[in-house]
């Protein structure tokens, strides 16, 4: 759903990886599989840096494209990551989006933005509605299913 590309190369014993998406990432595993994980967890750190410091946010590919290594973020992190930009791109400030929603405490809309909270997928998706796109998933579902 979200994918980030890394970049991996040897560096003595090590893998050294770095994303061309963001400037800040780089660290390293034993192995390219623990360098890979390690790649997706700074990627995770860039995008809660982003947030915090009020950057805009790479916008990530929907599928691996070309060759190299590729990372998908989780859903969550994507979702929050999209809140985030939608109200950037409507210039909203937090304040705009708790009115929007009719939150009475400010430590509800900072969750949203907290990509270690697990934030409940209803206020996700009123959040979404709040800033005027509503949240669509597209699960396929096997054949057998249509027809019960």
């Amino acid at each position: 759903m979200a994918w980030y590309k890394l970049a991996i190369q040897p560096d003595g014993d090590v893998w050294l990886v770095t994303s061309p998406d963001f400037e800040e990432v780089a660290s390293f595993g034993k192995t390219q599989e623990e360098a890979c994980r390690n790649g997706r967890n700074a990627i995770e750190e860039a995008i809660a840096g982003r947030i915090a410091d009020g950057e805009d946010i790479p916008h990530p590919a929907q599928e691996p494209e070309g060759q190299g290594r590729w990372v998908e973020v989780p859903m969550m992190v994507y979702l929050k990551s999209g809140i985030y930009m939608l109200m950037r791109e409507k210039r909203w400030t937090r304040a705009d989006l708790q009115r929007a929603l009719g939150w009475n405490h400010r430590e509800q809309i900072d969750r949203l933005f907290r990509l270690d909270h697990q934030t409940k997928l209803d206020a996700i998706e009123d959040a979404f509605k709040a800033l005027g796109v509503p949240l669509k998933v597209d699960v396929p579902f096997h054949a057998s299913a249509a027809a019960a």
